[in-house]
């Protein structure tokens, strides 16, 4: 079964930072597009940044300067460094990855998300 495993998240004061990390399980053949979104309480999930197999990275404007997506296509895996982080950033944040794999092809996968807290 295809897995996209979270972690990193936590609780930190405004101002400081987190690294977020997202591997795919083994069974995966190749990996595209990789991202990140997140989901405040009583907001819809949104978009906060992605990054192409090639490397390019598209950044929402509420992060951009703040957070770097980044990926290990040797370990399957994508990172999102948060620095600088604000109340506003406070949501449940989501692993989200196009995978290949033998059994069904190309698929888009979410992870199981990992609480981001920002509080004084």
């Amino acid at each position: 079964q295809v897995q996209l495993v979270e972690s990193g998240g936590g609780l930190v004061q405004p101002g400081g930072s987190l690294r977020l990390s997202c591997a795919a399980s083994r069974n995966v053949l190749s990996i595209n597009t990789m991202g990140w979104y997140r989901q405040a309480p009583g907001k819809e999930r949104e978009l906060v940044a992605t990054i192409t197999s090639g490397g390019s990275r598209n950044y929402a404007d509420s992060v951009k300067g703040r957070f770097t997506i980044s990926r290990d296509n040797a370990k399957s895996t994508v990172y999102l460094q948060m620095n600088s982080l604000k109340p506003e950033d406070t949501a449940v944040y989501y692993c989200n990855a196009d995978l290949w794999t033998v059994v069904a092809g190309l698929r888009n996968y979410w992870g199981q998300g990992t609480q981001v807290t920002v509080s004084s």
